[in-house]
C-alpha cells in the first residue's frame, strides 16, 4: 500500500467549490519525476483567491492549492536531483493546474525545482517565498531599465501587500 498523507483538496460540484482535508496516499500525487515531502509554504493572494474560489485560479479538480513550498526530495528519476536534496519551488502552474504546497508531500517536475540557497533553511526561504521572488523581479526590472541605487527615490504604490512589504523599506 502506499504512503498516506494529509493534504488540503478543493473539489468543485454544481453547489461551487469546497475545500477538505484529505487523506490521499501516493497514487494521487500528480506526474512529475520528483517527489518532495514538503516542509513549508506560504499563504498567498492567489491562494487566497483559490481556497475561496472568488475568483477561477483553480482550472483542474479536484486539486490541492498552494503555489510555492521548501521541501526534502524522497524520491527522484530527475538527473539533478536526489533524496535528501533540499529544494524550493514556485511558479509553472502549481497551486493552479498542478497540486501544489498544501500537502505533506509533492510530485512535480524536476525542471520547476530550485536547490534550496546556501545560508537559507527551508523556513526562511518560505518566510521570503513567492512575494520576496516576486519583489526582487521587480528590482531586476527596474535595473535592466538603467535605474540604480543612486538615481534617487522611487515611488512604489500599493505597496501593502506581500510583495511591496518585501520592496519597501520599513518605515518608508
Amino acid at each position: 500500500m502506499a504512503d498516506q498523507f494529509q493534504a488540503y483538496q478543493i473539489g468543485k460540484s454544481d453547489d461551487g467549490q469546497r475545500c477538505a482535508l484529505t487523506q490521499l496516499d501516493d497514487s494521487d500525487l500528480m506526474e512529475g519525476d520528483v517527489t518532495v515531502r514538503v516542509e513549508y509554504t506560504t499563504l498567498n493572494y492567489k491562494d487566497g483567491l483559490a481556497l475561496t474560489g472568488r475568483s477561477p485560479i483553480i482550472r483542474k479538480f479536484p486539486l490541492t492549492p498552494g503555489i510555492d513550498f521548501s521541501g526534502t526530495v524522497i524520491d527522484s528519476s530527475h538527473a539533478d536531483f536526489k533524496d535528501g536534496d533540499q529544494v524550493i519551488l514556485n511558479g509553472f502552474g502549481v497551486g493552479e493546474v498542478h497540486s501544489g504546497g498544501y500537502a505533506q508531500k509533492a510530485r512535480v517536475s524536476g525542471n520547476w525545482l530550485v536547490p534550496l540557497p546556501d545560508g537559507l533553511d527551508m523556513r526562511q526561504a518560505m518566510a521570503i517565498g513567492t512575494a520576496g521572488y516576486t519583489a526582487m523581479l521587480s528590482v531586476m526590472a527596474l535595473e535592466q531599465h538603467g535605474i540604480k541605487p543612486g538615481d534617487g527615490d522611487i515611488l512604489v504604490t500599493g505597496a501593502s501587500g506581500g510583495v511591496g512589504s518585501v520592496a519597501v523599506p520599513p518605515g518608508e
